[in-house]
């Protein structure tokens, strides 16, 4: 799909990261996505959202403002769950473009900046993709890879459309994308397919670049394969009546 003509310059990029009890994770991470962006010349803020943390995770964000500059913590003081934490982070952001990265450090800085520059270029949304060439997955579970790629190919088929990684939550959009894709529905881990299949259906432009993903050093996952079943069914559901039956009332204008 072509670029949206014509793509005003962006000023500011929004790092949206959910953090539920992610005390050890959250150092390296908010580190190592400031030195790359500083590094880039990435007008940048980093939008950590402590989701109902029961350790640490807001005193250390708290010290790491020491160090660094544009971290913007924030706390979701209503109900927690994944997609809950994203949408308070998305509410708070400054910037006219955003992305959404893990705290465990399993997203690429360098690859966020690959979509900042593509955003730049005139794209409203960029998604990455781990199993496309170039693509990379290290130490990635066998049991969550065969029901990704399951769930990825169902997506795929029932929305007729060339991505295969619609779950994978590390991707970027234009501010008037998620303001044109509201309101969300998905308190959870859902909501990393409603944006993007949203934002499809409703006509912005979309690109996908390859990316890298690596599992976590610190803590536990937080997504629960068994409870999350239903949950992307209903949304799913949800987004192919509105692509199919919807007359096109929710399209961009």
């Amino acid at each position: 799909m072509p670029a949206h003509p014509p793509a005003s310059a962006l000023s500011l990029y929004s790092i949206v990261i959910p953090a539920h009890n992610e005390e050890e994770s959250l150092p390296p991470t908010v580190r190592a996505i400031h030195e790359v962006m500083a590094r880039e010349g990435v007008p940048h803020e980093i939008v950590v959202v402590d989701d109902g943390s029961r350790d640490r995770t807001w005193a250390v964000l708290q010290e790491l403002k020491k160090s660094v500059p544009t971290l913007a913590p924030v706390q979701n003081l209503g109900r927690n769950g994944f997609g809950r934490a994203v949408i308070c982070g998305l509410n708070h952001i400054k910037g006219d473009a955003c992305t959404i990265m893990m705290a465990d450090a399993s997203d690429s800085p360098e690859d966020a900046v690959k979509y900042w520059r593509l955003l730049n270029e005139g794209w409203e949304c960029v998604f990455g993709s781990r199993f496309i060439k170039g693509g990379e997955v290290i130490d990635y579970p066998k049991v969550k890879l065969t029901v990704n790629r399951l769930a990825n190919f169902l997506v795929r088929i029932g929305f007729n459309i060339a991505l295969n990684d619609t779950t994978n939550a590390f991707k970027a959009y234009r501010r008037t994308v998620i303001e044109g894709c509201r309101p969300f529905l998905s308190p959870h881990f859902n909501l990393t397919v409603e944006i993007p299949l949203k934002a499809i259906v409703r006509g912005y432009s979309w690109t996908v670049i390859p990316i890298s993903w690596r599992n976590r050093k610190y803590g536990e996952p937080k997504l629960k394969i068994k409870e999350m079943g239903s949950r992307y069914f209903f949304i799913c559901a949800y987004v192919w009546l509105e692509k199919y039956f919807s007359r096109g009332d929710y399209r961009r204008q």
